[in-house]
């Protein structure tokens, strides 16, 4: 078994656009995979540890990739989310890697986040807005920017201690964004093409009237908080699966709703006009985690990680 560390990851050097291009291919595989609903238990008002098994597809090769991952958010830690995900070979139960999940956590939610928002922003879309700044954020807005060199992006921040500052001082060296700093959530989603929520807690409402959301808007919130009150409104409504979305609230008063990797697929044209008010309820696959997993894995295959040797029992009878 190998133990890869987030160091390690980091080192292949991964660029957000690569991070993207494996978010469609993980989508496109969904079918074939084996993704059964993720589990939580929570230890203590918003804390939660959930696990979220998949199995991929077979490619035909010696290994056939299962994995879980285990994630979890814990109110003062730091960071507050963390995961680790488990590694096997389907075709003999072998524990393959012991793996950080950190870096694929926070950039396969970007990268989702980025491809979502293409895929359904009106035509003309530029703005973009965000909530919550911290590192899912920064994955989300590196993965826009990298995914589309070509296009100039206007992106608008709220305003929290010193964080929207920090975050454009991240992004000094991206000549295709300019940024703007506002103090009212209210004046944020009334004036951007694409709203984009990365907070990971909220209690109530973000944005007590959704009528402010203008005419072909696009919102995502990343961490699933706080917009409640756009679900049955929205005239579409989109979700990464249907089995992690239909025990909302209000899934049964959602307008034209469809899962993402339909449009991403192009299966489903997404957006129906400029005028559409969009939802896209991304809740977080196992399916890109272990897509992920399984890539950095093979990457790394050659290189100097720890391992550490496993002896099963092979006797029928042991006890």
């Amino acid at each position: 078994m190998k133990i890869i560390t987030e160091q390690q990851i980091r080192s292949l050097a991964i660029t957000p656009r690569q991070c993207v291009e494996w978010i469609h291919e993980s989508f496109a595989m969904k079918h074939e995979a084996q993704l059964p609903a993720k589990i939580s238990v929570h230890p203590a008002d918003y804390d939660f540890f959930t696990s979220m098994p998949c199995l991929l597809p077979d490619n035909g090769g010696d290994i056939r990739f299962f994995g879980i991952k285990e994630v979890h958010r814990i109110e003062g830690a730091v960071p507050s989310l963390g995961s680790d995900i488990m590694l096997y070979n389907a075709k003999n139960g072998e524990l393959l890697a012991l793996m950080d999940g950190d870096w694929i956590t926070t950039m396969r939610t970007g990268a989702v986040a980025a491809a979502s928002a293409k895929a359904l922003r009106k035509s003309n879309a530029s703005v973009y807005g965000f909530v919550g700044l911290g590192n899912t954020a920064r994955a989300s807005l590196l993965c826009i920017l990298e995914a589309e060199p070509e296009k100039q992006f206007k992106v608008k921040l709220l305003r929290y201690k010193n964080q929207a500052e920090q975050f454009i001082a991240r992004f000094t060296d991206y000549a295709n964004v300019d940024f703007e700093i506002v103090d009212s959530i209210s004046e944020l989603a009334q004036t951007v093409d694409v709203f984009i929520s990365c907070i990971t807690s909220a209690n109530g409402l973000l944005v007590e009237d959704e009528k402010i959301f203008q005419p072909g808007v696009t919102v995502i919130p990343v961490h699933m908080r706080g917009l409640q009150n756009c679900d049955t409104t929205f005239d579409r409504v989109f979700g990464d699966d249907t089995d992690h979305v239909k025990g909302f609230k209000y899934f049964s008063q959602f307008r034209d709703y469809n899962e993402i990797g339909e449009v991403l697929s192009g299966r489903d044209p997404g957006r129906k006009s400029d005028k559409q008010r969009i939802l896209d309820y991304n809740y977080g696959l196992a399916l890109h985690d272990i897509v992920f997993a399984s890539k950095l894995y093979e990457a790394l295959i050659n290189t100097d990680t720890i391992n550490i040797p496993i002896h099963k029992e092979t006797d029928k009878f042991w006890i």
